[in-house]
């Protein structure tokens, strides 16, 4: 695991928590040799994390869409900044840059970045750890929608060993570093049911 995908806000959030979980594991990043893939941004814990990152020795690669975000907000101390067409092209390059991918807190495009590699997990596309940092029980409610959808049929209760949570960086890394991918299973329940 030399490359790390972080998702984060590009808000700091309402607790301090947030910025001090950011910087923890953008050190953790630096000081042990993993270089961060991250959207390129100077802002949030996005900025945090890829600071905390240089000052201690590491690389960190920002992947930001043409002409998407204003100028200012675009870390110009970056070992490498990537510009690409557009956000789609920003996910798949991240994707493939990444051995590896963390969400922080965030908002919608947090989610949505977590949502679809985990997605590409479970239909086999790539066989990356998946983790979550629940810094102050942020991820909380997810989790439980997660155990909702395996409750109510929609999920494999195998799916849920896709994602690796943990409260603290470092023990995040080391569950991730100590991955293998589950055996999920059949994903559609009808073809399973049927006769043939």
């Amino acid at each position: 695991m030399k490359k790390v995908c972080v998702y984060s806000g590009s808000n700091l959030g309402n607790k301090e928590e947030y910025k001090d979980c950011a910087r923890m594991l953008g050190k953790i990043l630096g000081e042990s040799g993993m270089e961060l893939i991250y959207g390129g941004s100077n802002v949030g814990l996005m900025g945090e994390l890829a600071q905390e990152v240089l000052e201690n020795g590491g690389k960190a690669t920002g992947v930001i869409p043409a002409g998407l975000f204003p100028g200012q907000i675009i870390n110009q101390d970056l070992t490498l900044l990537i510009e690409v067409k557009d956000m789609h092209e920003r996910k798949k390059t991240m994707a493939d840059l990444a051995d590896a991918f963390i969400a922080l807190p965030g908002g919608i495009g947090t989610y949505e970045e977590l949502f679809e590699v985990l997605s590409w997990s479970q239909l086999g596309i790539h066989k990356k750890p998946v983790g979550l940092l629940n810094v102050a029980h942020f991820f909380d409610p997810l989790l439980n929608m997660i155990d909702v959808a395996i409750g109510e049929g929609f999920m494999n209760p195998s799916n849920k060993g896709l994602l690796l949570v943990d409260t603290h960086p470092q023990g995040l890394i080391e569950k991730m570093k100590n991955y293998s991918s589950p055996d999920l299973g059949v994903k559609w329940k009808q073809l399973s049911e049927r006769k043939i």
